[in-house]
């Protein structure tokens, strides 16, 4: 790695690079077990402190992998290793940097050793490449000689040796095979670039639809808790009417069965005595104080109706029909409820995509990997 990222890309705690990064809640980052480590020693309590910074928590901060720094970390460090230092085989003292590789001479060259190569006509024809660690992979290792023959039929690089084992075979030179398999490679990455922008441009409809669907969510739940307040505040309001009305009617009936109660009394008040008074001229021996007497005790009483309470047919309260009010109520509450539960079952973001069988450009794809 090159040494202006070693400070960047370094644990505190370690000092080394920093392998499983997480950024804790002040921005400094450290390898997931250097700061475990660090917080649970047994003298680190609560405030849990930053080793670099000493910003303080009250509670320890749940810890994730920083997705960012480890892929930069995996960049770099691929970037190194193919960044490496190539030496030239030819220097004997103080090995100098190569520059180019050659596929006929098998040996890496600095700038100085490579001139020869573009000096002299023996070695002009030589095939000299980046200078590469993996140079010998470009030899048969049946032969030893240079691979530059492909086989189409076997999807195999070989030697000028190993075409007899490839007889009646497509063979093209090694080049000709990478121009045309870097043409489809260009037009696969074009086809993964479209599938990328529309992938992204999903991702984004789905963004804003799951957004819109939550705000949706959120409007209708204070809609229906809105509306249910004021359904019960409703109920409790035509329940005190009710009920105001149920003691009003108890109250004028129960006013006027006093009154006639009153009046009945009266009139047994006045037939009691009556009655007395016709038994006590009955007994008398007194003809004409009796006959005096009978004038008058001898009208006869208005017999009038009494109303009977124990037959009256709207005597009690019982018959108010509130069961079927509940009923009704009930069933209607049920009704609309599952027209709800229709409606909102029938609320989706996005149908799920199903499992697609792997056509021949992802085959292709398979196969370059």
């Amino acid at each position: 790695m090159n040494i202006q990222y070693e400070d960047q890309f370094s644990c505190p705690v370690c000092l080394d690079r920093l392998k499983e990064p997480v950024t804790i809640p002040c921005g400094h980052s450290y390898c997931m077990s250097c700061i475990t480590d660090c917080w649970e020693q047994k003298e680190q309590e609560p405030p849990y402190r930053c080793p670099q910074c000493r910003e303080s928590f009250s509670q320890r901060p749940l810890l994730k992998k920083n997705t960012l720094i480890a892929e930069m970390m995996e960049t770099l460090q691929k970037t190194s290793l193919q960044t490496a230092a190539v030496e030239c085989d030819v220097c004997t003292t103080e090995k100098n940097r190569a520059v180019k590789s050659c596929l006929q001479c098998l040996a890496s060259f600095c700038q100085t050793h490579l001139q020869l190569h573009y000096q002299s006509p023996a070695f002009m024809k030589h095939k000299l490449v980046k200078a590469s660690r993996n140079i010998q992979e470009n030899i048969c290792l049946n032969h030893g000689k240079l691979l530059e023959i492909y086989c189409q039929d076997d999807d195999q690089c070989i030697c000028c040796l190993c075409t007899d084992n490839h007889k009646g075979h497509n063979v093209v030179s090694v080049d000709s095979e990478w121009i045309s398999k870097k043409k489809e490679l260009k037009e696969i990455k074009a086809a993964c670039q479209k599938l990328i922008q529309e992938r992204e441009r999903g991702q984004q409809e789905l963004s804003e639809a799951a957004k819109l669907l939550k705000s949706s969510a959120e409007e209708a739940v204070e809609n229906i808790e809105k509306v249910f307040a004021e359904l019960i505040c409703s109920l409790e309001k035509k329940r005190s009417e009710i009920k105001e009305q149920i003691r009003a009617q108890e109250k004028t009936e129960i006013d006027r069965a006093e009154k006639l109660h009153k009046h009945l009394d009266q009139e047994l008040t006045e037939l009691r005595k009556r009655q007395t008074e016709i038994e006590k001229l009955l007994i008398s021996d007194d003809q004409i104080h009796c006959l005096k007497s009978c004038q008058s005790v001898c009208v006869s009483p208005k017999s009038e109706d009494v109303p009977s309470f124990t037959q009256h047919t709207h005597l009690s309260f019982k018959d108010i029909s509130i069961s079927a009010f509940r009923e009704v109520l009930e069933d209607v509450c049920q009704q609309q409820t599952a027209r709800m539960y229709r409606e909102v079952s029938n609320v989706h973001v996005a149908q799920t995509p199903e499992p697609k069988t792997p056509n021949a450009f992802w085959k292709f794809i398979t196969v370059c990997i």
